[in-house]
């Protein structure tokens, strides 16, 4: 005959385990309200390339020429094999060169400036940008020579309104990545190609932060009412409890060591709440089944062996995940890595807080067979 399973008390140090997570809490909130996060392009705009390099990519040179540029929060990092290199700023490529080009107009004098940026007309079909320029004739922009074809391509100078009017065929952004991409040649010798560029507008970043917010408060719900349906609300509130936990702990992290916080890390983030409330339901219905077969038992007594039971489960559970999400971490790149970091520090206050926050919120709000008793009989 098999030996008895040792119940551990797990309920006997969930004073001790509340107290700490109440803090723990509390510095997450802090720091957040305090810091705030350190956004990634997602939720503030700004641009990305993806350069591809003949030669190893010597990074400190490619960012010292990015803060030469005077390019906000710039980032460089590889990107794949040495050869790949990701350059973020929260700059628009566009915004950059319309600076550019209004800066070498105003070296024109007499007040010349850039008015506007406009988007083609019907009758400008093939042009990308169409510039309007103040106080500059056509021939002093000719003879200035600002807008040669090796830059921006084919270009049409008219006048309008006592303004000039350039239509060029190159887009701004483009004008400005060609010279950043010129610039890098020159200073690291390499010979680069721009594999990809995408910009993402301020407004759409915020419409994502906003988005993610909901997207998080509708998970928690959803949760909930789940929960609620499936076992009884004091467990509701007790699972709920501990996915707010474990989320606003990652966040604290996050918030706390300024790590990036992109679309990646949001993404993890709601991946934990599904995960998560994995193990909670597997306690939970352990809790239910033990109601029906320990009659007897107290509450404490119930949740300890449903816990202890339940344990090697989810250890080898999240032990086999963490292995994945290690690999990520560690060999998965620049992309990779804050999703990975983000679900690592979820894996692990996962499991303390399936255990030792949703159990105890569940038996200090009296949950006990009564309250079960229509599924149990």
């Amino acid at each position: 005959m098999s030996q008895e399973m040792k119940i551990t008390d797990f309920m006997g140090v969930r004073n001790y385990t509340s107290g700490f997570s109440i803090v723990l809490t509390i510095l997450a909130l802090i720091s957040i309200a305090v810091n705030g996060f350190k956004l990634g392009l997602d939720f503030t705009g700004g641009t990305q390339l993806e350069i591809l390099l003949d030669q190893p990519a010597n990074i400190s040179k490619i960012h010292a020429t990015l803060e030469e540029e005077n390019l906000r929060s710039p980032v460089a990092v590889i990107f794949g094999s040495e050869y790949d290199v990701m350059i973020r700023t929260q700059d628009i490529m566009k915004d950059k060169g319309r600076d550019q080009i209004a800066a070498e107009i105003q070296k024109l004098g007499n007040g010349a400036s850039l008015v506007s940026v406009d988007r083609p007309s019907r009758d400008q079909e093939g042009f990308a940008d169409v510039l309007v320029v103040g106080n500059a004739t056509p021939d002093q922009i000719t003879q200035a020579n600002i807008f040669s074809a090796e830059r921006f391509g084919k270009s049409i100078i008219t006048t309008k309104d006592a303004n000039t009017i350039i239509a060029i065929e190159k887009s701004l952004d483009t004008v400005y990545s060609n010279y950043l991409i010129s610039k890098l040649q020159t200073v690291t010798g390499a010979k680069i190609k721009i594999l990809s560029s995408e910009s993402v507008g301020s407004q759409v970043g915020e419409e994502l932060f906003n988005q993610g917010g909901l997207g998080l408060i509708c998970a928690f719900l959803l949760v909930f009412i789940y929960v609620a349906i499936q076992f009884q609300w004091k467990f509701s509130v007790g699972a709920i409890v501990s996915l707010i936990h474990d989320t606003i702990v990652t966040l604290g992290f996050f918030s706390f060591f300024q790590w990036d916080f992109d679309l990646t890390v949001l993404a993890a983030v709601l991946a934990l709440i599904g995960y998560s409330i994995n193990d909670t339901i597997v306690i939970f219905d352990r809790i239910r089944e033990n109601f029906r077969k320990m009659r007897k038992a107290s509450v404490v007594q119930v949740i300890d062996n449903a816990i202890t039971r339940t344990m090697s489960r989810t250890v080898i559970t999240h032990l086999m995940t963490q292995t994945m999400v290690g690999s990520m971490l560690l060999f998965g790149g620049e992309v990779l890595h804050n999703f990975a970091l983000a679900l690592t520090i979820g894996i692990l206050f996962g499991i303390y807080s399936s255990v030792l926050v949703a159990c105890p919120i569940a038996m200090w709000l009296g949950v006990n067979r009564a309250n079960l008793i229509g599924d149990l009989e």
